[in-house]
């Protein structure tokens, strides 16, 4: 990034945390999670932002040699912001709190499993795509 210096690069990852952030925002508008009920929402929303980072990885490094600021606006900025692990946190805080300890801690496992599972899947699925491309 020294050919941008730091502005330009913070100013990319502020605009798109706030996009992704919104997104996030509008997914949890849409499909809202009652209190003390497993936070299917934040777990989708997670697992999806794990995928596109999954294909986003694969693509810009596999491809073409992309604008310096593609990687901190779209992986830093937008799936950042999309992704939610501080609410991750926070989900199982509260269920644990209000009695649902096994509901948090399925939430906790899952999570974690989903989310790799997604960002490994979409990556190896998008290499394959690449090379069948190729051939």
């Amino acid at each position: 990034m020294r050919e941008y210096g730091v502005w330009p690069v913070v100013a990319v990852v502020a605009v798109g945390g706030a996009i992704g952030a919104s997104a996030r925002y509008g997914a949890s508008l849409i499909w809202p999670t009652a209190p003390g009920t497993f936070p299917t929402t934040t777990l989708l929303v997670n697992v999806i932002g794990c995928a596109v980072m999954g294909v986003f990885m694969v693509v810009l490094t596999q491809t073409r040699t992309p604008h310096p600021l593609l990687r901190p606006f779209f992986g830093t900025g937008v799936l950042g912001g999309f992704t939610t692990f501080s609410t991750y946190a926070v989900d199982i805080e509260r269920l644990v709190e209000g009695g649902h300890a096994r509901t948090g801690l399925a939430y906790l496992g899952l999570t974690l499993l989903a989310a790799l599972a997604a960002v490994w899947g979409a990556a190896w699925a998008t290499r394959r795509v690449l090379v069948w491309r190729r051939a």
